[in-house]
């Protein structure tokens, strides 16, 4: 392992200095399996003659690192922006997603302000890369940002190790931060996960609540 001098997750050099010396090994050089399924059959993208919507879906890809998720959302006919605060990382996204590299944004996801409403937030090791003490700001910002209906769809890593990145929740621990504003909607096993990941990994889709 290279000698990093920062080890503050909370800050965007503690990043710069894993994307620069290319220790990125929650990075799996490509789409995950289920994202890739869901993109095929969970939205649509066009009518039934066949025409891409005038006004297509939207969707915030935070903490984006390499950005390969982007390009995938983006060619299944999706309004995608991918944000990182981490200036290495956002170089790397934009040179992994070629065309699409104008929708890669150096951006704080806690100030970032989108410009249009929001349909679907995918999340991808954000959360797990920040400290548990950081989850209830990081869930209370998935609500500011997801109208009502809205979905919260992704991987959620399950774990104790108390050292980190990555971060483990456990089940109730997530249940509870989630519960209030967001339903659950699909939980699943993920087959295809890299090392870091293996077998503590799962697939779920929160929905945004409606207010009472």
């Amino acid at each position: 392992m290279p000698d990093f001098t920062n080890r503050d997750p909370r800050t965007a050099e503690f990043w710069d200095q894993r994307f620069d010396q290319q220790f990125t090994p929650w990075d799996r050089g490509g789409v995950p399996g289920q994202l890739a399924g869901w993109l095929q059959t969970g939205k649509p993208v066009s009518d039934p003659q066949g025409q891409t919507p005038s006004c297509r879906l939207s969707v915030l890809i935070p903490g984006c690192g390499s950005g390969y998720e982007l390009q995938a959302f983006c060619e299944a006919g999706w309004d995608a922006i991918a944000i990182d605060f981490s200036p290495s990382a956002v170089v790397a996204a934009q040179q992994a997603v070629g065309p699409w590299r104008e929708r890669v944004v150096e951006a704080d996801f806690f100030a970032y302000d989108p410009q249009q409403p929001l349909d679907l937030i995918y999340e991808r090791a954000f959360l797990c890369a920040m400290p548990r003490d950081m989850w209830p700001r990081v869930v209370q910002r998935w609500v500011q940002l997801l109208p009502e209906g809205a979905l919260l769809l992704g991987y959620f890593f399950f774990d104790n190790n108390p050292k980190g990145p990555p971060f483990g929740a456990d089940r109730q621990q997530l249940v509870q931060l989630m519960s209030a504003h967001f339903d659950l909607e699909q939980d699943m096993p993920v087959e295809d996960s890299i090392p870091v990941f293996q077998g503590k990994e799962r697939w779920m889709a929160w929905r945004r609540k409606k207010a009472l």
